[in-house]
């Protein structure tokens, strides 16, 4: 589930792939294959001063030099700083403020952003200083993309008059599994001149792929263990289907056992159950949305039905990304979590 901000009514968002996360929007969209470096820009349009670069929309963003002022989504902006490549200005769940101190701290999805050094122009669903986004004078507007040609966090009130300030760039965060995604993010990143061959990202990517590695060893021998994708809200619980989101599809591919759901909403994207009937399916490891305002396990303990839940007993119930940044230094130690997790998880359900 979201936070409380951004979950407000099911007709205005679909379920994120991610994992459970109730959106406002449309329901989600699968996405098709899109050709990878034959599609992307490259440092050579960079070095000769224009630059372009095909998004994952199919459209092809031509500016007469490389964009400086960027604007992205804050999980974007992560990924890209992961890369070496700064924004001016981000949008998109960013900081959570103390009520009391009003002290700033970044929020789950804002990665090593210097929050502080950022234009913030919205830090809920519905918010986008348009007024600040004009004085940062942008030349690109960078976005994650879950259904078909929609922009992440762009309010649908504003998007005309957001497309007219600069173009826009859009890469899936769903129907691909985690390293095409991760891929793409890194055409991006060269596009806009950034060493994605530097001894940094070639050690990120090594350990990514270590880490694979070492999740696909481990699931061969924890067939035998189910685990369930769920996100909490006060009056649902959210199952993901495993089927849409980059993580969970790669979760598969590396041979996770995962607990698909049957009665999906007509997004198709999660099974909404009561807190009732929470145990509808049986799980052995439960991964549990971490966004801002969702509930954690903490929050979770009041409810009788969670806790009589078998993994919830054995203490079988890990924090899940439900919105990676795609970068390897920020996917690397998904898989390393997930994969001590179930090195020490045991059938109990």
């Amino acid at each position: 589930m979201p936070s409380n901000a951004r979950a407000t009514s099911l007709t205005r968002r679909g379920i994120l792939a991610a994992g459970g996360a109730l959106g406002l929007g449309a329901a989600l969209a699968a996405c098709g294959d899109g050709d990878k470096k034959k599609d992307s820009g490259s440092s050579a349009s960079a070095k000769s001063g224009s630059w372009e670069f095909k998004d994952d929309r199919g459209q092809t963003v031509k500016t007469a030099a490389t964009p400086k002022n960027i604007v992205a989504f804050t999980g974007m902006a992560a990924a890209l700083k992961d890369f070496g490549v700064e924004v001016a200005g981000v949008f998109g769940p960013t900081y959570v403020e103390d009520p009391k101190t009003k002290e700033r701290k970044p929020d789950v999805q804002a990665g090593d952003l210097d929050i502080t050094k950022v234009k913030v122009l919205g830090n809920v669903w519905g918010e986008f200083n348009i007024e600040e986004y004009l004085k940062l004078q942008p030349e690109v507007l960078i976005t994650d993309m879950w259904e078909k040609d929609a922009l992440w966090y762009v309010p649908e009130e504003q998007k005309a008059k957001i497309a007219k300030i600069a173009p826009s760039v859009a890469l899936w965060a769903s129907g691909k599994s985690m390293p095409s995604v991760l891929q793409r993010h890194a055409d991006l990143a060269a596009s806009l001149g950034a060493d994605v061959n530097s001894e940094q990202v070639k050690k990120d990517k090594a350990r990514f792929e270590a880490a694979a590695e070492r999740l696909r060893k481990v699931a061969q021998g924890k067939k035998d263990i189910k685990v369930l994708i769920g996100s909490g809200a006060p009056d649902t619980f959210y199952v993901s289907t495993p089927v849409r989101p980059t993580d969970t599809l790669f979760f598969q591919e590396l041979g996770l056992t995962l607990v698909t759901p049957t009665k999906l909403d007509p997004s198709g994207w999660f099974e909404l159950l009561s807190w009732e009937n929470v145990d509808a399916y049986k799980a052995d490891v439960i991964l549990l949305d971490n966004r801002t305002g969702t509930l954690q396990p903490e929050q979770l303990k009041a409810k009788p039905t969670w806790a009589a839940l078998p993994a919830v007993k054995a203490g079988q119930v890990f924090p899940r990304v439900t919105e990676p940044i795609y970068s390897y230094a920020k996917c690397a130690p998904l898989l390393e979590d997930l994969a001590t997790a179930l090195e020490n998880a045991k059938k109990v359900a």
